[in-house]
C-alpha cells in the first residue's frame, strides 16, 4: 500500500511538504521521526507532521531518502508544545522542531569504540609461527612484554595490516580481543559532590509540605517561590526532586546562567547520583550526542540545564523548577522561534500535569502581578538559611568621593578598598560585580571626540588589554590594529574611557599584589571547564576575589564570601527600555545576596545616582516598595504586566529601504480593536547592528479588556495571513517578538 507524509523544515515557510515513503521504510515511519528528504536542490533534515494513504497532489511527489531516527523523537507532549510554540510566536512548525531537537544528533547516536587486544599465551605452536606467519609472531612477541591490554589501531607501527592479524592470533586462542566503548566525559562540567547536612526550617517544611500536596495531586500547578538569597531554595528543589524520584516521575531544573550549573549540579550529584544529566551549550558535541540519547532511553530521571533543557525528551515528567525566573537570559531571542522559557515551561506542565516551581529572591514584575492576581500559588520564605542576617549595605556617592579626592579616575572608592583589606586579614573572600566586560568600553578621541566604532554595528568598540584588540560585542567583529592617532582630526590624544572587569581586575592586582584575583566573564569562561575551575578554585579558598559581569551575581553560594562590591552600579540602569530599572534593581539585589552567607556580610554600591529609587530601594534590600513603584509606571504607560506586547523588528542593510516597508507595514495593518496601541514604527535604539539597519513597530493590548491578548493574536495572524508582509522585498527580514524582554 502505498504510504505519503508531511514533512516540516526548518525554513520560514509555514508550508509542510509532501513526499511519497519508500517500501522498506513503510513499516518504519511514525509521526515524530526525523527523516532526510530533498527540497530543492539540497536535501535536508525535516520531521514527520503526518501521514497517510492518499495524496491531492497532482505534480510528481519526490520519496524520502532516509530516517535520522529510528523511533519518534517527540511524543505527544513534546509534540503539542511545539504546534502550540508554532502558533503561539508566529514560527513555522519545522523551526520549531528545530529548537526542540538537538542539531544533528540522533537516537541512532552510538559512541566510538576502541579494539583492544592483550597476550594469553605463545601455545604450543611457536616456533611454527615463526616460519609460517612472522607478522603474527612479530605482533605475539610485541604483546607478550606489555602490561595489560593495548589499542589494536596502535600495533600498525608493527605490521600492515593488525586486525586481520589480531583476529587470526585470536582465533588460535594466543590473544583476547576485547572492545571499549569510548563514553565521552559528561561528569567535568560539575563540582565534585558537595555533601551537606540538612536541618530544615520551620518555614522550610511548611514550604516542602505544600510543595508535596500539590505535587500528590496529579495536576498541573504554577507556584512562585519567593525566598529572599541564602534561604535555602536549592534544599527545597532537592527535596522536591526526591519527592517526584519517589513517585517514579522526572523532574527539570533550569538555570539562567551556566556558570550556576557547576556548583548546583554538585548538589544534586551528591543525592541523586547518576540519575543526573546536564544539558547546556558548553557539553562538547559527543556529550550532548550521548546524554540527548540516555534521555531519551529514560536512563536519566533528573535533567539540570539552561533554557534548552525545558525540551528534554524525559517520560512521565512531574515537575519543572525555574531558577532565577525573573533573569532575561531565558528569553530566546534569535533566531525564531524568540521563545520565553518560563512560559514555555508553564505550557509544558500543563500538558504533562507538572507542578511549575518558578523561583527567585527578585521575581519578575510579570510573575510577581500574577501572584497577586491569583494566578500562580505564592510560597514565601523570609528567613535566611541557618539564621544568618542580611548584610549591611553601603552607599558611595562617587561624585562627592572624586570631588573629595581630587581623584576622578578612581575605581575603587576608600571605602570599598579598606572594606578589601579588612576582609583579607581575616582570611575572607570578595566578589566584585562590573557588568561590563573587557577593559574599557570607549577609545576616544580626546580632542574632537570621535569613537572608535564597528563599521557593521556603529557601536563603541571595547577595548581588550589581554591581547591588546578591540573587539565589537554584538557582531564579534575584531581588529588588533589600533591606531595611535584619530582617524578624523589625526590627534594623538586618545583616551580609553569607561571601566571593564579587565581594569578592574589589574587595579585590584596593584592595589594587593600578594591577593589571588580570578575573572569571571564572557572572555574567560569560553569552555565548560574554564569556567568550574574558576569557581571551584574560589569555593576552595584558592582564591581571594572572584572579579566579573552578571554571571556571578545570582545562585552562587560561597562560605567565605563576606564582602561584595558593586563597582558601578547605575550600570543599565539610562538605557531606553521600559524594563531597565527593573533589571538594574534586581542585578544589585542579587548581587548583594552573594555575601554573608554563613558570617555577617556587607555591600559597597559605588554610584553617581545614590538618590535614585532604583539605587536607593536596592540598597534597603527593599523590594516590596520598589516593585509597587514600578507597578504604577507600568500601569500608567500600560507596559506588562498591564498589557499583552508584541515587537515587530524590520531590518535589512537599504536604509531607505528598510523604513519604507516598515511604513508599508504599519500602513496595511487594518483598524485596531478597542485596546490595541500600535507604536511607530521608530528606529531601534541601537539602530544598525550585524550590517543592518533596523526599524520597529510596537503593539500594546489592554490587559483590561477580555481576552485580548487572543485578540492581537487574531489580529497579527490575519494580517500575516492575509499575504501584505509577503510582498517584502527579499533583501528585508521581519522578525516577530511575542512578549519581549527589551525594546532596544
Amino acid at each position: 500500500m502505498t504510504m505519503f507524509v508531511e514533512v516540516a523544515f526548518p525554513i520560514s515557510s509555514y508550508k509542510q511538504f509532501t513526499y511519497q515513503v519508500p517500501d522498506e521504510l513503510r513499516d518504519k515511519i511514525q509521526i515524530g521521526i526525523r527523516v532526510k528528504a530533498p527540497l530543492g536542490k539540497r536535501t535536508i533534515i525535516g520531521i514527520i507532521v503526518s501521514k497517510f494513504s492518499k495524496s491531492d497532489f497532482s505534480g510528481k511527489i519526490k520519496y524520502i531518502k532516509e530516517l535520522v531516527d529510528d523511533l519518534p523523537v517527540m511524543d505527544k507532549h513534546l509534540w503539542a508544545l511545539a504546534q502550540w510554540m508554532s502558533e503561539y510566536y508566529f514560527t513555522p512548525l519545522g523551526k520549531v522542531a528545530n529548537a526542540i531537537l538537538p542539531k544533528n544528533l540522533s537516537a541512532k547516536y552510538t559512541p566510538p569504540i576502541t579494539n583492544m587486544v592483550s597476550f594469553k599465551s605463545f601455545g604450543e605452536h611457536h616456533e611454527a609461527l615463526k616460519k609460517q606467519a612472522p607478522a603474527q609472531e612479530k605482533v605475539l612477541e610485541f604483546l607478550s612484554k606489555q602490561t595489560g591490554a593495548v589499542p589494536v589501531a596502535g600495533l600498525k607501527a608493527l605490521v600492515s595490516y593488525p586486525s586481520a592479524i589480531c583476529k587470526a592470533l585470536c582465533e588460535k586462542e594466543l590473544v583476547e580481543l576485547d572492545i571499549i566503548i569510548n563514553l565521552p566525559d559528561v561528569t567535568g562540567f560539575t563540582f565534585s559532590p558537595i555533601y551537606k547536612e540538612i536541618k530544615f526550617t520551620a518555614e522550610q517544611q511548611k514550604t516542602n509540605q505544600s510543595l508535596y500536596k500539590k505535587l500528590s495531586a496529579n495536576e498541573f500547578s504554577s507556584i512562585l517561590l519567593h525566598g529572599v538569597t541564602g534561604s535555602g531554595k536549592t534544599e527545597i528543589y532537592i527535596e522536591l526532586v526526591r519527592k517526584v524520584l519517589s513517585m517514579d516521575k522526572s523532574a527539570i531544573l533550569l538555570l539562567p546562567e551556566i556558570a550556576l550549573t557547576p556548583q548546583i549540579a554538585g548538589r544534586f550529584r551528591a543525592v541523586f547520583g547518576d540519575k543526573v544529566a546536564l544539558w547546556h551549550s558548553k557539553l562538547s558535541t559527543s556529550a550532548r550526542a550521548w546524554t540527548w540519547k540516555q534521555i531519551c532511553a529514560n536512563e536519566f530521571k533528573v535533567v539540570i540545564g539552561a533554557r534548552s533543557a525545558v525540551f528534554a525528551p524525559l517520560k512521565n515528567l512531574g515537575a519543572i523548577i525555574i531558577d532565577e525566573e525573573q533573569e532575561h537570559s531565558y528569553k530566546q531571542e534569535s533566531p525564531a522561534p524568540r521563545y520565553h522559557t518560563r512560559d514555555v515551561a508553564l505550557m509544558r506542565g500543563k500538558l504533562h500535569k507538572a507542578v511549575v516551581v518558578m523561583s527567585s529572591a527578585t521575581p519578575s514584575l510579570e510573575s510577581y502581578y500574577n501572584h497577586i492576581q491569583g494566578k500562580h500559588i505564592y510560597l514565601r520564605l523570609n528567613e535566611r538559611f541557618g539564621g544568618a542576617p542580611y548584610p549591611h549595605v553601603h552607599i558611595v556617592d562617587m561624585i562627592n568621593e572624586q570631588e573629595e579626592t581630587g581623584k576622578y579616575q578612581d575605581v575603587i572608592s576608600g571605602i570599598l578598598q579598606r572594606k578589601m583589606e579588612e576582609r583579607f586579614a581575616k582570611g575572607e573572600q570578595v566578589i566584585l560585580l562590573q557588568n561590563r566586560r573587557g577593559f574599557a568600553p570607549i577609545l576616544r578621541c580626546g580632542d574632537c571626540g570621535t569613537v572608535e566604532t564597528c563599521k557593521q554595528c556603529e557601536v563603541a568598540l571595547t577595548y581588550h588589554s589581554h591581547g591588546r584588540f578591540l573587539k565589537c560585542h554584538f557582531c564579534g567583529y575584531e581588529t588588533h590594529q589600533i591606531s595611535t592617532i584619530c582617524n578624523k582630526c589625526k590627534s594623538i590624544n586618545l583616551k580609553l574611557l569607561g571601566v571593564g572587569t579587565q581594569k578592574v581586575e589589574e587595579l585590584i592586582q596593584k592595589t594587593f599584589p600578594n591577593i589571588s584575583i580570578a575573572r569571571l566573564d564572557m572572555d574567560t569562561a569560553k569552555s565548560g571547564k574554564s569556567l568550574t575551575r574558576i569557581l571551584e578554585k574560589f569555593s576552595l579558598g584558592e582564591t581571594q576575589v572572584l572579579i566579573g559581569t552578571q554571571m556571578i551575581a545570582k545562585g552562587l553560594d560561597f562560605d567565605k564570601t563576606t564582602l561584595v562590591g558593586i563597582i558601578n552600579g547605575d550600570t543599565g540602569l539610562f538605557l531606553p527600555d521600559f524594563r531597565s530599572g527593573e533589571k538594574t534593581f534586581q542585578l544589585i539585589y542579587q548581587a548583594a545576596g552573594r555575601s554573608g552567607r554563613r558570617k555577617t556580610g556587607e555591600v559597597v554600591i559605588q554610584t553617581f545616582n545614590p538618590e535614585n529609587p532604583v539605587i536607593k530601594h536596592a540598597s534597603r534590600l527593599d523590594l516590596k516598595t520598589y516593585y509597587n513603584i514600578a507597578l504604577s509606571e507600568r500601569q500608567e504607560l500600560n507596559y506588562p504586566p498591564f498589557s499583552w506586547m508584541i515587537r515587530i523588528e524590520i531590518e535589512g542593510k537599504n536604509r531607505e529601504l528598510v523604513a519604507s516597508t516598515s511604513n508599508k507595514i504599519k500602513r496595511s495593518l487594518s483598524r485596531p480593536f478597542r485596546g490595541l496601541e500600535i507604536l511607530g514604527p521608530a528606529n531601534c535604539y541601537r539602530e544598525r547592528l550585524r550590517g543592518k539597519y533596523r526599524m520597529h513597530i510596537i503593539m500594546k493590548s489592554d490587559k483590561t479588556y477580555d481576552h485580548n491578548g487572543l485578540k492581537m493574536h487574531k489580529y497579527l495572524n490575519k494580517n500575516i495571513l492575509s499575504g501584505h508582509w509577503n510582498k517584502t522585498p527579499s533583501e528585508i527580514r521581519i522578525h516577530i517578538d511575542v512578549n519581549p524582554v527589551s525594546v532596544l
